[in-house]
């Protein structure tokens, strides 16, 4: 198949894999991971990840299923026969292992992996932003604009425990009122209990002004910013005064409020760990707006999105993801590494990704997509253009999204197409961009560590050439 995945959940055994390089036997290869926090992954015979697993401490983890006691555990005795190969993604932590297995399982849906391949997704702690007294949320379908995002958390019930220690602190509403400050009717409103136990200041009564509310979210947003350590010093002083006027209780809540605000550092990062499918962009409008400001005779149900990734300059990496009726079709993604460019060079690296799609499609008499998307300029643009001339393939229609200032280049048009943030076609666009952004740096990490697992291997003896 040209050297290409054939689909998202089949990685590319000579990228994931550093066994036939280090020539190691699985049980021996996880005595030379390291002691860190990360994720491993476990390959059949023929380079397909079957199961990914997280760890704290990768080398004892995946160490463990080469015992005995696996072989006979109901759990792992039908995988471990299976296993003929074991990689692993370093972590920064266990909280980003967690993430980086649970958007791996997503994405790969190993046959072994029986949890976290459904479409529950991890929460956020959402501030609104655009209301005069702005709202506190945990949410799983985060707002795409008008908001201040904090997350993915991996704990939800402790997210929620969290919520309910910053309101007693900070006072701020978790209700869906529609409170504007110069509604004289809200002066009427009968606060909820909240006010009465003096965890919420009542803006639905105008118990306190917007500059006064609004600072108090200041003060919370500076807190969950980093700026945690004056206020957990002040909790730990009072823990200790309650404890030595003898109220325990007291001094046991205290003490429970000081470890729910620690775990909020036990989050993700909103780029690093992108869910992309909790911000919700609706379909058919896109779908319809692309037709209408593209120009097109059909809806472009078949999307496909084509970014590229760099290795430290050393290895170059490209994705493409498949978008359709607006929804990704993961058995349609595929990863290529590059084969024919050396250095960085995203206009070839471009070129060679195209041509050996659509030589593929050609030969194999498939169709196109309606609607090929490239991540980037005017210049990316016109190296995917000249490569269809030179192939002599009619191209499907083909346009280019800058991401800088999200402008939409077309072919023929010397000026960019720019839309509105909030319309449905942009959002779409956005949406398969990001996405084959993200699919790409997931190779690019799996050949990150497979670069420097050969490297370490092969020190002090010739390599075989791959």
């Amino acid at each position: 198949m040209d050297g290409e995945e054939t689909e998202a959940r089949q990685p590319d055994n000579q990228a994931c894999s550093s066994a036939s390089s280090a020539s190691l036997e699985p049980h021996q290869k996880v005595r030379t991971f390291p002691t860190t926090p990360g994720v491993y992954l476990m390959k059949d015979a023929q380079g397909r990840v079957i199961y990914v697993g997280k760890a704290v401490n990768l080398r004892s983890r995946a160490g463990s299923y080469f015992t005995k006691a696996a072989e006979v555990d109901l759990r792992t005795a039908k995988l471990i026969p299976e296993i003929a190969d074991i990689d692993y993604i370093d972590a920064d932590s266990e909280v980003d292992a967690l993430l980086i297995e649970a958007r791996l399982i997503k994405d790969i849906q190993p046959r072994f992996n029986a949890m976290l391949k459904d479409d529950k997704t991890f929460p956020y702690l959402q501030i609104t932003t655009r209301e005069d007294f702005p709202r506190v949320e945990f949410t799983r379908q985060p707002e795409i604009s008008g908001v201040k995002l904090y997350g993915p958390f991996t704990n939800a019930g402790q997210l929620r425990g969290t919520i309910a220690v910053l309101q007693r602190i900070f006072r701020f509403r978790t209700c869906t009122l529609d409170i504007a400050e110069n509604d004289e009717r809200w002066r009427w409103f009968r606060p909820c209990l909240l006010a009465s136990i003096n965890q919420c200041t009542a803006p639905c009564n105008m118990r306190i002004s917007k500059e006064d509310y609004r600072e108090d979210i200041r003060r919370l947003r500076v807190f969950l910013d980093g700026g945690k350590a004056s206020l957990l010093k002040e909790l730990e002083i009072a823990m200790l005064l309650a404890s030595k006027e003898l109220k325990f209780e007291k001094a046991a809540r205290i003490r429970d409020e000081i470890e729910s605000l620690k775990s909020l550092s036990q989050r993700g990062d909103l780029e690093s760990h992108a869910q992309p499918e909790v911000f919700y962009v609706d379909p058919q409008k896109g779908l319809a707006g692309l037709k209408k400001v593209l120009k097109l005779k059909e809806l472009p149900r078949r999307i496909e999105g084509v970014d590229i990734a760099h290795l430290q300059g050393s290895a170059t990496v490209a994705s493409l993801v498949q978008f359709i009726d607006g929804l990704p079709f993961k058995p349609g993604y595929k990863r290529y590494r590059i084969q024919s460019v050396e250095g960085v060079d995203d206009f070839a690296s471009m070129r060679e990704v195209i041509t050996r799609r659509f030589r593929q499609l050609s030969q194999d008499g498939e169709s196109f997509p309606d609607l090929l998307l490239i991540d980037g300029g005017k210049g990316q643009l016109n190296a995917v253009l000249e490569t269809f001339a030179v192939l002599r393939i009619t191209p499907p229609t083909t346009i280019s999204l800058a991401k800088r200032d999200e402008e939409i280049y077309l072919p023929g048009d010397s000026e960019p197409l720019r839309l509105s943030r909030h319309a449905y076609s942009l959002r779409l666009l956005q949406y398969v961009r990001d996405e084959a952004h993200r699919f790409a740096q997931h190779y690019h990490h799996i050949l990150r560590h497979k670069t420097t697992f050969d490297d370490q291997q092969g020190k002090g003896r010739k390599r075989k050439p791959q």
